[in-house]
């Protein structure tokens, strides 16, 4: 397909959502089983236009799937939500056939109020385009940028233009991506590097990974640009063996490239030769800082350097290296494309673009979400993402930049989602994961969770994140487990500043926030736990007395139908109460109780 080829589809498509949770929605035998309907039905010859079936990315809404769009020309679309095999013969009868969506499978408010207050950028191809198809990404703008910057364009251009939209790094940092590329630019060398870093390792982040599966060449267009800018010859995308899905796209995506010398010798006839390889890293967390990546690349344990000298100077095989998150190298043709200023009016005056976030939790719908810096989080959270799961619970508070991250209260979330608004709230940006809570959840056993995560994931290089998380874990999970001291919080609190400021890398400077913060809004839980020996979420089993709050119960026996030893004694119109000896302590009465009775 030519690159100024417009788009002209008069198709019949059958578009199913593919990525990773579609796959586990059992996405692979419902798009089985639309080729054998469709085949069955002949009906190319009944509708008279070609009928496709084909795959599609994540598109978002994580907590519909599977979807799968019906676009008929001249008709419209039509969508529908959690689709199983046994709803194709139905869907493909009536609606194909006979023009009668079925009504009731197609998807609700919720999925239009999901989408329409975002702006999607990064996103926009997510869910509409087959990503193992290079012509369906050129169909829709793929690979323009890259041709304006080879054919229009000198290397100080492109950098004028990155540097003015003041896009900022998307995995967390958020350095002026201009002045990065800059900086490895004017670096003299005989070979260059730049990289992709994929390696998303937060938990419940799948920004990147959702990137990947549902559109992997914009990435790879904005790292081709992004190689021409600084003058290099190779490329990587470092992304961890658990996308096996991403992966696998990639190197689809990259070898379709190659066949339409968009990688290689001489690409579109320029003087210009580039290629790109693929590294698996085996998921360790500290690989997505960038001096630990390059060590792994190189073969080495993934640990970080000291720092200065900085990629930009000394790199990979200490030659000069640039390395940028997914996010960041898919907003490149956009900026190229549309320019600037358009860029500018996006977001917020420092921060400027879109932002996408992937939510995780007690939220009702889970799922990706991308929308203009400076969004509120409230907005986020009710808005397009229809509140609390939970029937009858409260949000308590969201855990923003994974475990490197805040916990932010029901205070703040009035709070614009922006790289220095988050900072000044004691929270970060990072890659994008938004962990919902709510009021089951105890904030002290959440420090410790996040706590333990990095502990385990410290490569142990440099003392203070070796030692000191370990022992900041040490005196959490003795606050949970009841043993906690009264010099405890101030202790946490000491002990995190040092942290902070005495470690080598970001993954032990940034370790201690979820504690730093969990201290600054909810103190009154520490309280609680170290001098009351009481979890006030019900959450730590160790502080808990499995009894039946009388003024809390509403005697429905919820409680006595689901525990799984009958330890629970209920009759109708009555209390139920407890036997400590069958009671196995597994808090199944607790997260069943809708009133919270049972502490």
């Amino acid at each position: 397909m030519n690159l100024d080829e417009e788009i002209k589809d008069d198709r019949v498509q059958i578009l199913v959502c593919l990525g990773t949770g579609g796959q586990a929605a059992g996405g692979d035998a419902v798009i089985h089983k639309f080729e054998e309907e469709v085949k069955k039905h002949h009906i190319d010859a009944v509708v008279q236009k070609p009928c496709v079936v084909s795959k599609s990315g994540c598109r978002g809404l994580c907590a519909k799937d599977l979807l799968v769009d019906i676009i008929m020309p001249g008709k419209g679309q039509h969508t529908y939500m959690k689709v199983t095999k046994e709803m194709v013969v139905r869907i493909v009868e009536e609606d194909i056939l006979q023009g009668n969506p079925i009504q009731e499978w197609l998807v609700t408010d919720d999925y239009h109020k999901f989408y329409d207050t975002q702006v999607r950028n990064i996103l926009s191809r997510c869910g509409k385009i087959d990503p193992e198809n290079i012509d369906e990404y050129i169909s829709h703008g793929g690979y323009k940028a890259l041709r304006k910057v080879l054919f229009e364009m000198t290397p100080d251009e492109v950098i004028e233009v990155i540097t003015n939209s003041k896009l900022r790094g998307r995995g967390g940092a958020g350095f002026p991506t201009g002045m990065k590329w800059s900086f490895a630019k004017m670096a003299q060398a005989e070979h260059k590097y730049v990289v992709v870093n994929a390696d998303e390792g937060d938990p419940g982040a799948f920004m990147d990974r959702s990137v990947l599966e549902g559109d992997p060449h914009s990435v790879i267009e904005g790292l081709i640009i992004a190689a021409y800018t600084m003058g290099a010859t190779h490329g990587y995308f470092y992304a961890r063996a658990e996308y096996p899905l991403a992966i696998k796209r990639l190197g689809i995506a990259l070898e379709q490239a190659r066949e339409k010398n968009l990688l290689g010798k001489n690409i579109l006839g320029k003087d210009f030769n580039f290629d790109i390889e693929i590294k698996e890293g085996a998921g360790a967390f500290v690989c997505g800082e960038e001096t630990a990546l390059m060590e792994s690349i190189e073969g080495k344990r993934g640990m970080p350097r000291i720092r200065p000298p900085f990629p930009a100077r000394k790199g990979l095989w200490e030659s000069p290296t640039n390395i940028n998150n997914v996010k960041t190298y898919a907003n490149i043709p956009l900026i190229i494309n549309k320019g600037a200023e358009w860029y500018l009016n996006l977001g917020t005056k420092k921060s400027p673009g879109t932002a996408i976030f992937a939510l995780t939790g007690k939220i009702k719908n889970t799922g990706l979400v991308e929308v203009p810096m400076g969004m509120t989080l409230r907005a986020i959270i009710f808005d397009i993402c229809g509140g609390m799961s939970g029937k009858n619970r409260k949000f308590k508070a969201a855990q923003l930049g994974g475990p490197s991250g805040g916990c932010l209260p029901e205070s703040l979330l009035d709070t614009p989602i922006d790289f220095d608004s988050l900072t000044a709230a004691g929270a970060m940006m990072g890659s994008g994961g938004i962990v919902v809570m709510d009021d089951t959840t105890c904030m002290v056993d959440m420090a410790r969770f996040f706590l333990q995560f990095t502990q385990n994931e410290s490569c142990g290089k440099c003392t203070p994140c070796r030692i000191g998380t370990r022992a900041m874990l040490e005196i959490l999970t003795r606050i949970t487990e009841g043993r906690g001291q009264p010099n405890d919080m101030d202790l946490l609190a000491d002990m995190a500043g040092d942290i902070k400021m005495a470690s080598l890398c970001g993954l032990g400077q940034t370790a201690p926030n979820p504690v730093l913060s969990t201290l600054r809004y909810f103190r009154d839980e520490y309280e609680a736990h170290i001098i009351e020996k009481r979890c006030p979420a019900s959450s730590c089993v160790n502080l808990l007395k499995f009894e039946v709050n009388p003024k809390l119960c509403k005697m429905c026996g919820i409680c006595m139908k689901n525990c799984p030893t009958q330890a629970v004694i209920w009759e109708k119109k009555t209390v139920a109460r407890i036997d400590k000896p069958k009671c196995i302590k597994c808090r199944t009465c607790i997260d069943v109780c809708p009133f919270r009775a049972i502490g």
